[in-house]
């Protein structure tokens, strides 16, 4: 899955914790959990979560 793996590699350059970014991101701690396993985002989700890996760290 695209999305997660530009995740992690957000995830990696940050050092940000999974649940941390899920929580910033859409309010929701399991956010990356859920999708390793299989969860299928919907389109706002996705557009939720590139605005937060496009956005340059401060």
């Amino acid at each position: 899955m695209c999305l997660l793996n530009e995740i992690d590699v957000y995830l990696r350059r940050t050092g940000v914790a999974e649940t941390t970014f899920g929580r910033r991101a859409v309010n929701d701690p399991r956010l990356v959990r859920d999708l390793r396993r299989g969860r299928v985002p919907g389109p706002s989700l996705c557009a939720r979560v590139e605005a937060i890996l496009s956005a340059r760290p401060s």
